[in-house]
């Protein structure tokens, strides 16, 4: 049995036509077009008329066709050149001072569309991705010199209380009755700096891809049941009222990095709850999802801080700054989305928070 295989235009045309559906009008105008065939047309007009004049002199009209077939060839190349610098030369020069730019760390430099319009060409689609690119660049440059920034305050504060207080201990200008205090006062400040050093790597080695999340099929409300009992201490220490509803789901993650999302969100939940309040963490089953919920009834966060809490170093409740680095949300962010999963959260001043976390469920 034989297929019969049916033409059309648009399977003719396909070969030629883009990929990229912001496609919408073609590198060489029609009106360009248009001209070159009336040209072409001219030219056909001009040799019928020299055939017609030399035709009774067969030696004399090869020459001339001679000398007119070079200067054919000489004006359809002039043509050739002028439509690709007006088309592709023009662009691409103004892409390559702008990329000599960007190179030299101008990051604010933008070229400028080859047409007007509504519709793009291939050329334009290329400039559009080649300024959103310098765009994202200025973006990440600011970013990291923020995150350097705020690396050196952040690492410059424990220092600073390691030092003096290690400093009085030597000068031995300190009671006997203080020193023990004086020595936790180190040893915290020591552990902080070693907590917000880890993180900093771990986050790099995320975003740089040099940490390879090693997926895995288990429990998530084990997982879930397991961080919890781990801050019993703390949250039996504030009293607080703390309730686990999770769901016996399977999920398929790298479960080291998950428990990094749980223990941040779990402790960032205890820290910012008053003593005798309510933490509870829950989690729902919604199609191929899974929903867990970490709330809390804390002192809750503005819109402005909920936009911002996945930042680095961001800490809207500058009370309880000396308790972290603001590392530990955008760390857990990044460890949600190479999951495959979001996360976000939902909060107003007075009225406690909640952080969800959506993940994909484990395919049987």
């Amino acid at each position: 049995m034989t297929t019969r295989r049916t033409w059309s235009w648009r399977r003719l045309t396909r070969p030629f036509r883009s990929e990229d559906p912001r496609v919408t009008a073609p590198m060489v105008s029609w009106r360009i077009i248009l001209i070159v065939l009336a040209i072409m047309a001219v030219l056909v007009a001009a040799q019928s008329v020299i055939v017609d004049a030399f035709l009774h002199d067969i030696p004399l009209l090869v020459m001339v066709l001679t000398c007119y077939l070079v200067f054919v060839c000489l004006l359809l190349a002039g043509i050739i050149w002028l439509v690709w610098r007006e088309t592709t030369g023009k662009p691409l020069r103004r892409i390559a001072r702008a990329a000599r730019r960007v190179a030299a760390g101008d990051f604010s430099a933008q070229v400028a569309r080859a047409h007007d319009g509504p519709k793009m060409s291939e050329m334009d689609v290329l400039i559009e991705d080649f300024n959103t690119m310098v765009r994202e660049l200025a973006g990440n440059e600011m970013l990291k010199s923020d995150f350097i920034s705020n690396v050196s305050h952040e690492i410059k504060t424990p220092i600073s209380v390691i030092q003096s207080y290690a400093k009085a201990l030597r000068d031995d200008r300190v009671p006997a009755e203080e020193r023990a205090r004086y020595l936790d006062v180190v040893i915290e400040a020591a552990a902080r700096l070693s907590t917000m050093v880890g993180n900093v790597l771990k986050l790099s080695k995320l975003e740089n891809q040099q940490i390879f999340p090693e997926p895995e099929t288990y429990q998530l409300g084990e997982q879930l049941r397991s961080c919890a009992l781990a801050f019993m201490g703390r949250w039996e220490e504030k009293d607080l009222d703390f309730v686990i509803d999770v769901a016996d789901v399977a999920v398929r993650c790298d479960a080291s990095l998950m428990e990094v999302v749980w223990n941040n969100l779990i402790s960032n939940a205890i820290k910012y709850t008053d003593p005798g309040g309510r933490v509870s963490i829950t989690s729902r089953c919604a199609g191929d999802v899974v929903r867990v919920s970490v709330t809390d009834t804390g002192c809750g966060m503005d819109a402005e801080t909920c936009r911002r809490a996945f930042e680095r170093f961001y800490q809207g409740d500058t009370s309880h700054a000396s308790e972290g680095n603001g590392l530990g949300l955008a760390l857990a962010k990044k460890v949600v989305e190479l999951a495959g999963g979001r996360i976000w959260a939902e909060s107003a001043p007075g009225e406690g928070s909640a952080f969800h976390v959506e993940l994909p469920v484990a395919r049987s």
